[in-house]
């Protein structure tokens, strides 16, 4: 969608990645107005200060690794991050509190919390892997931080979500 808008407005976009274009020359204040109302339309927006751009990269890096990774890295997030942006992790993580109000430690237990939930609600995987897959400490410590941030326990979670479902049989 952005790389059909982009090419409508007469850009040839060079890549398109989550969060980023790339745009084979510079654009004037004038054009970045109105391609920023055009994107909004779809309800994505434009951002082309060097701190916002690095905050959605850093956003869509942490999405990346638990949403769309087979399995996360060895490494810990603030390694992955500090060695991918050259950047020492506080500073990352200063810069990521004063733009977002939550640290990056935050967002990625909500990242986490939230692909755990997808992955309760597909039934596929036992509490006890998909701790493994996420790099929990133990099911009791996935169970703890899923409770701070939901609410529930992921138990409960599951058995609310399985009673709000009708087998196809019973419609």
């Amino acid at each position: 969608m952005v790389r059909s808008e982009l090419e409508k407005f007469g850009l040839h976009p060079l890549t398109v990645e989550l969060g980023m274009a790339e745009v084979e020359r510079e654009l004037s204040a004038e054009e970045k107005e109105l391609l920023n109302v055009r994107l909004q339309n779809f309800g994505f927006e434009l951002i082309d200060d060097k701190k916002t751009r690095l905050i959605e990269s850093i956003k869509n890096t942490v999405v990346e690794l638990i949403h769309n990774s087979a399995e996360l890295p060895k490494m810990t997030f603030s390694e992955h991050l500090s060695e991918k942006f050259h950047q020492d992790y506080s500073a990352l993580s200063k810069l990521f509190s004063e733009v977002q109000g939550v640290t990056i430690e935050q967002y990625v237990i909500t990242q986490k919390i939230e692909k755990v939930k997808e992955l309760l609600v597909y039934d596929e995987l036992s509490l006890s892997e998909i701790a493994h897959q996420l790099h929990y400490s133990s099911v009791s410590h996935l169970s703890k931080q899923f409770k701070k941030v939901t609410g529930l326990t992921p138990t409960h979670f599951k058995q609310v979500k399985e009673n709000k479902r009708i087998p196809l049989d019973k419609l």
